[in-house]
């Protein structure tokens, strides 16, 4: 099983946004000749927001790193998994979305653990 960068999606318009972002990780693909390398789960609308999970497969994003090279590492964050984000925070923000991301296991730990 290979290992995946889980991003929560919080938007106001689930079939926009997904289809942006599934647009972005489509052409990601394309750019690294990776196949397969990411899942769009379906969304929980709760308080006129939609939430979702983009999972990544971390050989994907490792393609693009080697690819952009010093640009990758140029980007905000510490760790493959944060300049990731950024990336694609960077692409879907360039569409004028409604959205924010965030790693996912982050959003479930806190200093007192995880619950």
């Amino acid at each position: 099983m290979q290992e995946r960068i889980n991003i929560n999606v919080s938007a106001i318009d689930y079939d926009k946004t997904s289809k942006e972002i599934k647009s972005t990780l489509s052409l990601l693909e394309e750019m690294v000749h990776g196949e397969d390398g990411f899942i769009i789960t379906d969304s929980e609308f709760v308080f006129g927001w939609h939430f979702y999970v983009v999972c990544v497969n971390k050989n994907l994003v490792q393609k693009l790193a080697e690819q952009i090279g010093p640009d990758f590492e140029k980007l905000k964050g510490r760790g493959l998994e944060k300049k990731f984000l950024t990336w694609l925070t960077k692409k879907v923000e360039k569409k004028n979305l409604k959205v924010k991301l965030a790693i996912k296991e982050e959003m479930e730990s806190s200093k007192y653990g995880i619950f």
